[in-house]
């Protein structure tokens, strides 16, 4: 009979290969990487964030060259749309009104659809889309949920999805979540995620491990590229 470690060794190595990327039909997320979560003034800035840029140029770098898929994603809000994501759970979002103070837990007008400065939602320049890579908006957590980034995919016939981006407990872990049920093939990229709590980060990739992708770094990601890219 196997020990507990026998049976987890043999797990971790199912998950890797069920998780093995395929050429043709494997695509890059960049998950929420804008101005409006990483400007310093922004009133919900992820320092963090900055952290993962250059794990992820290298990432995005091999892919464009390669012609492996690239889909960014963007949380917008509107004012016509007052979802849950807004009233109560994030007042920042909530349209400024000019005279007034902005902040954490103010109306701030991040992510409005349409604001400039450092509540933009624009994706950050350093990791600006090309103009063919698309750029799905969501007013959820879950990007999949109420956007066309599901149909993108299936369109394509992706099967594997390569998870990079902010936060991991937040956007992209909801997203990735989403992913998982809908039986897509996860690997989450461990050193280009970020989120404000490291403790928190290493939880979401326990919980990632043990049911819903593989997890593995930047490095381990692009020699697998590299294999069935070459």
């Amino acid at each position: 009979m196997l020990t507990q470690e026998e049976l987890i060794a043999k797990k971790m190595a199912r998950i890797n290969e069920v998780h093995r990327f395929v050429r043709g039909r494997t695509a890059l997320l960049v998950i929420d990487m804008q101005r409006s979560f990483m400007d310093p003034e922004a009133s919900l800035g992820v320092a963090q964030a900055w952290d993962i840029v250059p794990n992820i140029k290298k990432l995005l770098n091999f892919c464009r060259e390669n012609e492996v898929l690239v889909i960014y994603t963007a949380f917008i809000a509107r004012p016509e749309i007052p979802c849950l994501r807004v009233d109560p759970f994030g007042p920042e979002h909530r349209v400024h009104d000019p005279g007034q103070p902005t902040g954490w837990g103010l109306p701030s007008s991040n992510s409005v659809l349409g604001t400039t400065g450092p509540e933009d939602p624009a994706i950050i320049d350093e990791l600006k889309p090309l103009p063919t890579e698309l750029v799905v908006e969501g007013y959820t957590l879950d990007k999949f949920y109420g956007t066309p980034l599901d149909l993108a995919l299936r369109s394509q016939d992706i099967r594997y999805l390569i998870f990079t981006g902010s936060m991991t407990d937040l956007c992209l872990g909801s997203t990735l979540f989403s992913a998982a049920s809908r039986d897509y093939r996860v690997t989450a990229v461990k050193d280009a995620t970020a989120t404000i709590w490291p403790e928190i980060q290493e939880c979401m990739f326990d919980i990632f491990t043990r049911k819903l992708a593989r997890v593995i770094n930047t490095d381990e990601t692009l020699k697998e590229l590299q294999e069935i890219y070459s």
